[in-house]
């Protein structure tokens, strides 16, 4: 997607300071997430769209044998961080040691060849370029702390959009779903969902379509019509439930980097945030607790 600013750099910054993870946004936000997550496993919606909260909380969840901690970070592509910045995202999960992570923008493509149904919960590995890069994927996988955990893919036909979610292998989920409607082999398009069912909970980890920059376009009707599934789902799901992701929308002014620009800006067609989505924002956290912003 073209980009029509550029982002101001914090004062002491560096342009030939290389990046580390614990410098990018996702990073914070999923160590913020990580932070926030026990308080919120027994918070959810009950099936007519209310709060519920768990009376022992997280000692509740731990006798039932079910994950109270959960880290959210979108990765904008997976690969890319396990060659960059996977000892600090390593560093991360050690200290924090999450039960779940769930992980957006994987940007890992599906298996199968060209022309052909792909699969998208395995990865890619029918072209040498893409062993080379499943090899080294698993490899980081499978070192430590990531091999105590079990993998499941929602994966895009390229390299685009898709979701992780990490579960310990001690614990075991009831059913894992790939798309809102839980059908048993159906993914949502792009791999935008991966959902997983415990005794007490959901797990949600969702990639959320992006509104796009001119509201003629189809990613204006694609994301009205994620939005209504999305608040469909969220309003009658029958279980407390813990989401995580991408949700690609500002709900406040603290929800975007630059406030002002966001507000005004008019170039080349830019369509501010709109009332619609903010709106939609405030109904699915209605009698809901946000774990960050």
């Amino acid at each position: 997607m073209k980009r029509f600013f550029k982002p101001i750099e914090k004062e002491g910054s560096s342009s030939n300071k290389k990046p580390t993870l614990n410098s990018l946004p996702p990073a914070a936000a999923a160590a913020a997430a990580a932070a926030g997550a026990a308080a919120g496993a027994g918070a959810g919606a009950d099936g007519d769209g209310k709060a519920s909260q768990g009376e022992g909380g997280a000692e509740e969840l731990e006798e039932k044998g079910e994950p109270t901690k959960f880290l959210t970070w979108n990765a904008n592509s997976l690969l890319l961080r396990v060659k960059n910045d996977w000892c600090d995202f390593a560093n991360l999960v050690r200290t924090l040691d999450p039960d779940v992570i769930s992980i957006q923008e994987v940007r890992m493509p599906a298996a199968g060849p060209k022309g052909a149904p792909k699969n998208p919960s395995e990865l890619k590995d029918d072209t040498s370029s893409s062993r080379e890069e499943k090899q080294v994927l698993i490899r980081a996988l499978s070192s430590p702390p990531f091999g105590s955990y079990r993998v499941w893919w929602s994966l895009s036909d390229s390299k685009y959009a898709g979701t992780a979610l990490f579960i310990k292998k001690q614990f075991q989920p009831k059913k894992v779903s790939f798309c809102l409607e839980r059908t048993a082999s159906k993914h949502e398009p792009d791999g935008r969902v991966i959902l997983a069912e415990f005794e007490s909970y959901f797990i949600l980890n969702t990639y959320a379509p992006n509104n796009g920059w001119k509201e003629e376009e189809n990613s204006f009707k694609r994301r009205r019509k994620w939005d209504k599934r999305i608040l469909d789902f969220v309003q009658k799901v029958e279980k407390p439930l813990i989401w995580c992701g991408d949700l690609n929308v500002s709900h406040q002014d603290i929800d975007v980097s630059h406030p002002d620009f966001f507000s005004s800006a008019k170039l080349n067609g830019y369509i501010p945030p709109n009332k619609e989505a903010r709106l939609w924002t405030t109904r699915i956290y209605h009698g809901r607790e946000a774990a960050f912003q």
